[in-house]
């Protein structure tokens, strides 16, 4: 199969998938989900005509005049309506968020104004009609559309359904991703490597990832290189629900790599297997119903970008939403070297210089050290078959952080 471009693998992967199921969940269960259903209004925000001050609500025609003189006849705090009418030379004394009287019309703001006696207010500055006043609906009104099914909710977002009297919300259930790390070589964190062994690290940051992108991980652990404990592991994967699978190495084309012929024995059809892209060549994707497998490369940089590539935007779509990757215009800090027929994505450092990012490539992108990825601010893009640039030449940036 010959390598494909990666915005092709990328069209490929998202083709065909529908959002998972939706589930109500309570607004102080719901930050950071996404919206299944649009949120419309329940209610009128505000419900009445309300004082944006503290104040005096008054007949603007009545303050024109400065040195004119008012007869307080009641007080409207919040919660609490003042019942009467506000006649010709009357003035009630209202609170921020209080209800508007009757036969007020704006709100005569407490310092442009003199207390006089208990029954005297004096004008010091006039004030003009609906003036510090919030007109009924000026938020919104029962029945508008606030919010959007595909949106995060954000504080600002869950504030609004609240004020729009929904107590919950439907969002998109979190998308189960299983994850099985391949390997002989491997062994958990914490434990004494032999001469022919090392740590696993990937499965931890392919976890983050996937929780960062709004998933729920099940780690199913270390399948040594054999095809029937890895089948068996998909398998189990399957049979607990999950919406992709992960596997972690043997995606290339060794004697050990035998991930292409694990998913094809389980039904999988392929949808790609090789990516033009440095690192991550050996990347693979397939999909049986609706189970999505992602075989990511064992190199730990290439595994990590890959899923910042394909396995974020994967799970996005799933949650019902698009996954949008923060590209930046930036220059570069110093020289780099002209690419081949791959799409390279480069460690970099990033700097603000005079008002612009500069990208400063690392010495060294050997795909397994994962210390340079740690380091790195950003990718730098480069197309296939870009030429050598000079520093100060223009570039884009892929934002990790």
């Amino acid at each position: 199969m010959a390598l494909l471009p990666v915005d092709e693998a990328l069209a490929r992967l998202l083709a065909d998938v529908e959002p998972v199921e939706a589930e109500r969940l309570a607004l102080h269960e719901a930050a950071g989900r996404v919206l299944a259903q649009d949120i419309v209004a329940l209610r009128t925000q505000p419900p009445f005509d309300a004082s944006a001050m503290d104040g005096y609500a008054v007949r603007a025609a009545d303050t024109t005049a400065s040195g004119a003189r008012l007869r307080v006849i009641g007080e409207a705090p919040a919660g609490r309506l003042f019942a009467g009418l506000v006649g010709p030379g009357e003035a009630v004394r209202i609170f921020t968020g209080a209800p508007m009287p009757a036969g007020a019309d704006a709100v005569l703001i407490q310092e442009n104004t003199r207390r006089v006696d208990a029954q005297t207010v004096e004008v010091t500055q006039p004030v003009a009609p609906m003036r510090n006043v919030r007109p009924r609906g000026l938020d919104f009104r029962e029945g508008e559309v606030l919010l959007h099914a595909g949106r995060r909710l954000d504080p600002a977002a869950l504030s609004l359904a609240a004020s729009a009297n929904h107590p919950t919300v439907a969002v998109a259930r979190k998308p189960l991703v299983a994850i099985i790390a391949t390997g002989d070589e491997l062994l958990p964190p914490g434990n004494v490597t032999g001469p022919d062994q090392i740590i696993a690290s990937n499965v931890y940051g392919i976890a983050a990832a996937a929780r960062e992108a709004g998933a729920t991980v099940l780690d199913l652990g270390i399948a040594p290189d054999r095809m029937d404990a890895v089948a068996a592991l998909v398998r189990d994967a399957a049979s607990r629900g999950a919406d992709v699978v992960v596997t972690i190495g043997g995606a290339s084309v060794g004697d050990h790599d035998f991930i292409h012929d694990v998913l094809a024995a389980e039904g999988v059809a392929l949808a790609f297997w090789k990516v033009a892209m440095r690192p991550g060549k050996p990347l693979m994707f397939g999909r049986r119903d609706r189970l999505r497998v992602l075989g990511l490369p064992g190199n730990p940089v290439a595994s990590l970008i890959c899923a910042q590539l394909f396995l974020k935007p994967l799970i996005a779509r799933l949650c019902g939403f698009d996954y949008h990757q923060d590209m930046r215009e930036a220059t570069l800090g110093k020289a780099i070297a002209a690419n081949d027929a791959r799409q390279d994505y480069v460690r970099a450092t990033v700097a603000r210089e005079n008002g612009r990012l500069v990208a400063t490539a690392f010495d060294v992108q050997d795909s397994s050290m994962l210390q340079i990825l740690a380091r790195s601010d950003a990718l730098i893009v480069r197309e296939p078959h870009a030429p050598a640039a000079e520093a100060g030449a223009a570039c884009r940036i892929l934002m990790l952080r």
